[in-house]
């Protein structure tokens, strides 16, 4: 069985990584909608310029030959999307985040449990970084010892100048712990094996942009499990003179050791991205861990065939959302003054 998809909203380039996974792996896609003409339209035209445009989303969502809907449409948007998709029979696999608010969340759960579909987020900072993947292999194998901490960053090129305005909208993108620190909690609970966690505490922030007043260019999150903690920082403040977006890092603590991920680029000078550093009392060394798999797309193509869920499991995807929705709704907002 071919697994045949279609696209809805690609207001957010994450769709590319999107699509291009899972066409690698075989999947067929049939055709793609979108509102307007989107910032990221003639990038995905060019990379899949054999796939046709449809009148309208009813379209796909109609056709029966169609499996799963992808969409990287405007976060607030994303949810219903998404709830007239499994309404229709499809499975879905979504941006981050894949809902703005817990009033969405609460009516995706309520879907997915009376449709039976699959609702799964690409976190693209886990599933489509290797380094992620091979530090989980050295996690399971014992190669730090118990995780009893994770400290994630997740800093961001701003490029304002290509924006759209829905970037600006905090009702639109949800705020940045929900957009963006959801890369973060999912990575948390996944590599301390946490099925549930509460905010500490949460603040977020606009520091550098006054004359964007609905953006939050700052936030971070203080979380704690049964079994382990967990800090976050985001931000839109990545300089100039770094040679790509943002200089996102991972660090794993154990109880034997620690492991620190420079995903996208080495500032000590290393070419290429996926860098692993693995310090424990037998081992201070450098891993290139470009490599690795990255088995999501697989996974969730073999969880649609089979009606599994081997991917993601679907109770961490709506607890990664719900986490990331709480911390935004009980941010403490910073003023530059807060932090004197």
């Amino acid at each position: 069985m071919t697994l045949t998809v279609g696209v809805i909203g690609i207001d957010h380039r994450h769709i590319f990584g999107q699509l291009e996974n899972m066409q690698s792996r075989g999947c067929i896609c049939k055709g793609w909608y979108t509102d307007g003409e989107p910032q990221p339209m003639d990038g995905f035209i060019k990379r899949f310029h054999n796939i046709p445009r449809v009148p309208d989303q009813q379209t796909l969502l109609q056709d029966p030959e169609i499996d799963m809907i992808l969409t990287a449409g405007i976060p607030s948007q994303r949810a219903n999307v998404a709830l007239a998709a499994m309404r229709a029979g499809k499975d879905v696999m979504t941006d981050k985040p894949g809902c703005t608010t817990l009033e969405q969340l609460a009516a995706l759960r309520a879907c997915v449990a009376e449709t039976g579909r699959i609702w799964s987020i690409d976190f693209s900072e886990r599933f489509e970084v290797p380094a992620v993947t091979r530090a989980a292999e050295l996690i399971a194998k014992g190669a730090i010892g118990t995780v009893i901490q994770t400290v994630g960053l997740g800093p961001h090129r701003l490029n304002l100048p290509t924006r759209p305005d829905w970037f600006f909208d905090e009702t639109a993108y949800g705020g940045i712990l929900t957009d963006i620190a959801s890369h973060q909690v999912d990575q948390f609970l996944y590599l301390t094996g946490s099925d549930d966690a509460e905010i500490v505490s949460s603040s977020v922030g606009n520091f550098a942009n006054p004359d964007h007043p609905g953006l939050q260019d700052f936030g971070e999150i203080l979380l704690r499990s049964d079994n382990a903690s967990g800090y976050v920082r985001v931000d839109w403040y990545t300089p100039d003179a770094l040679p790509n977006w943002g200089d996102g890092r991972l660090t794993v603590l154990g109880t034997e050791g620690y492991i620190e991920l420079r995903k996208y680029v080495d500032v000590a000078g290393r070419d290429g991205t996926d860098h692993l550093f693995l310090v424990n009392k037998d081992r201070c060394e450098y891993i290139d861990a470009s490599n690795a798999p990255l088995p999501y797309f697989e996974r969730l193509i073999s969880d649609v065939k089979h009606r599994t869920d081997t991917a993601m499991a679907q109770d961490h995807c709506f607890k990664v959302m719900e986490l990331a929705l709480r911390a935004q709704a009980q941010a403490t907002r910073l003023r530059a003054a807060n932090l004197a």
